[in-house]
């Protein structure tokens, strides 16, 4: 392990329908990850508030980005001296949907990076965008932290391999991805294979962060820029460490640097 190496965390677990018990094991998770050695930590996707079918009742929790969640989030991050990446409902202008948002917080509890989903579960069987707003084609946003620049990217999105790549084009050594990856027929088998598809082509860290069984497939995980699963989770509430750094990314770079050989570029459509 190089000296200049980060310890990430990614923390699963199955949020409710509270968002104080889920602030609650949250911070328990946190304070797990911490006293394990990390520094950044990512939960899932729809952190602060979930119930398997998206309805009124998710629209009526969600809140605004300065609101009592991401604040709550904040000081849990100061408390810790962490960054905190986890996904909230946010409040917009369309009473009958909201927007599905990961937020960064820092050591100081500022929020320093946010991204809207932007492609939408209408797949499988579901439909998001009954009850969530899709995110604009935006800049990636992303934040820097212990000589490491972190990118965001949620869920469904993995499947979109022009979402990472232009995460990486803006600089990202790290995308962390909260994710709630319902369970079905091959859906395990594309989850490992996505994530580790994003971190291999792209010779960058991804850490996902999903929910349990039974409505999540877990396996949370950390893969490395060579597509190593260097941590994992299996079905339980718990937090996985992965050791990540410069060097390693250079280290792979250099055997593969298809990053600079490539011939396209990714623009929106």
């Amino acid at each position: 392990m190089a000296d200049t190496a980060l310890a990430l965390a990614v923390a699963q677990f199955a949020p409710v329908a509270d968002t104080g018990a889920n602030l609650a094991e949250i911070a328990r998770l946190a304070a797990l990850a911490v006293e394990r050695g990390a520094r950044v930590v990512v939960f899932p996707e729809y952190s602060m508030f979930f119930t398997p079918e998206l309805g009124q009742e998710m629209v009526d929790a969600a809140e605004p980005l300065d609101g009592p969640f991401v604040r709550a989030l904040g000081s849990l991050a100061a408390d810790l001296g962490i960054h905190l990446v986890a996904g909230v409902l946010e409040r917009g202008s369309d009473p009958a949907r909201f927007a599905n948002t990961a937020v960064a917080l820092d050591p100081a509890g500022d929020l320093v990076a946010r991204y809207r989903k932007l492609h939408l579960y209408d797949a499988f069987g579901q439909t998001e965008s009954d009850r969530v707003v899709a995110g604009d084609l935006d800049e990636p946003e992303v934040f820097d932290a212990h000589g490491l620049r972190f990118g965001l990217q949620t869920c469904y999105d993995v499947r979109f391999p022009e979402v990472t790549r232009r995460i990486v084009d803006a600089g990202a050594d790290v995308v962390l991805m909260p994710a709630e990856w319902v369970r079905g027929p091959l859906k395990e088998a594309h989850w490992r294979t996505l994530t580790t598809a994003r971190a291999l082509e792209n010779t960058v860290y991804v850490a996902a962060a999903d929910h349990v069984p039974p409505i999540g497939a877990g396996n949370s995980m950390v893969v490395d820029p060579m597509g190593v699963e260097i941590a994992t989770i299996g079905e339980q509430a718990d937090v996985a460490i992965a050791w990540v750094s410069r060097e390693r990314i250079a280290a792979v770079r250099r055997l593969n640097p298809a990053l600079a050989l490539r011939r396209f570029r990714v623009v929106p459509r």
